[in-house]
């Protein structure tokens, strides 16, 4: 496919999901729930896994040695390829595109495809939820208000979240056979 036609078929998935983008993004329109969705987004944007990395050895053990190295390996993977298909797919993040779509949060960078907070928030509360059970109570909602906050901050378009979340899956799976 030609770039001019690929970017046509990216503006014509923009259009779709716009609607929803909006509607979500309302959200931020709201004290609470927009404070709430900050504060997620903020802690996905590394500092919660760097912290939780660090702290399964302190909290586990050596048993948590090896799955933490796994952790930030498929982590380091992660980063290369959601900045590899960004550079790819250059789709231009929702309050860019869409004038009526608020900014209620910090982007990392200018793109949106695929949202690598996300794919982190995923990879990593399912990793550490399968070594370590006892911590999905926490992590699970965790890795949902991440990557829903995605949306309602306007940063991603729900499928640049999708996206993102099957690739987590995958590297999560990936690290997952490796210990």
């Amino acid at each position: 496919m030609k770039a001019s036609g690929f970017n046509a078929l990216i503006a014509r998935f923009d259009a779709v999901e716009y609607g929803i983008c909006r509607q979500l993004n309302r959200g931020a329109s709201l004290p609470v729930p927009c404070r709430v969705f900050q504060i997620a987004s903020r802690l996905g944007d590394g500092i919660i896994w760097y912290v939780l990395i660090f702290s399964l050895p302190l909290l586990y053990g050596a048993t948590a040695v090896k799955p933490a190295i796994i952790m930030a390996l498929t982590g380091i993977l992660g980063v290369v390829l959601y900045k590899l298909l960004k550079r790819v797919f250059v789709r231009e993040r929702p309050f860019i595109t869409h004038s009526s779509i608020a900014l209620a949060g910090s982007p990392l960078d200018r793109y949106s495809f695929p949202s690598g907070h996300t794919l982190h928030a995923v990879s990593f509360a399912w990793q550490a939820s399968a070594h370590f059970p006892e911590l999905s109570w926490v992590l699970v909602p965790l890795a949902a208000l991440i990557a829903g906050s995605r949306v309602v901050l306007g940063l991603h378009y729900p499928t640049d979240v999708l996206v993102g979340a099957v690739i987590g899956a995958s590297l999560a799976e990936l690290g997952l056979s490796l210990g």
